[in-house]
């Protein structure tokens, strides 16, 4: 899975707080159930379908119809939580292109509010 900083810029702030309540659902069930996103976003049920529907398409979340329906953060989605949190902090204010790719990373060039460009290691698993 690569990251797309084109996708991380134009991510809305409802995406972000479904992949929050989705993470925040993780501490009690493995694939977390719509209606506990639904209550822990506290969004409106038919944009929620809307937002999570971008999210999966992008391989932020995948989505399971076993028993119930139920979500699970990918990795790229807890990347992307991450890029968030640095990014509210101030400690990132863009993400580059990728610099280059290893065996069992990708490496990318971050800016900071300085103006400062910096390396941004990104692990796979």
């Amino acid at each position: 899975m690569k990251l797309d900083p084109e996708v991380l810029r134009y991510m809305t702030k409802e995406e972000f707080r479904i992949l929050t309540a989705v993470e925040m659902g993780h501490k009690n069930h493995e694939f977390v159930p719509f209606p506990l996103v639904e209550s822990i976003a506290a969004l409106k049920r038919h944009s929620i379908r809307d937002v999570i529907s971008t999210l999966c398409k992008n391989k932020l979340l995948y989505r399971s119809n076993q028993k119930y329906e139920g979500f699970k953060l990918t990795y790229l989605g807890y990347d992307f939580l991450a890029l968030h949190a640095l990014v509210k902090r101030g400690a990132i204010t863009g993400v580059g292109g990728r610099m280059g790719v290893g065996k069992e990373s990708d490496i990318h060039l971050c800016r900071n509010a300085d103006g400062r460009v910096f390396v941004l290691k990104l692990h796979r698993l």
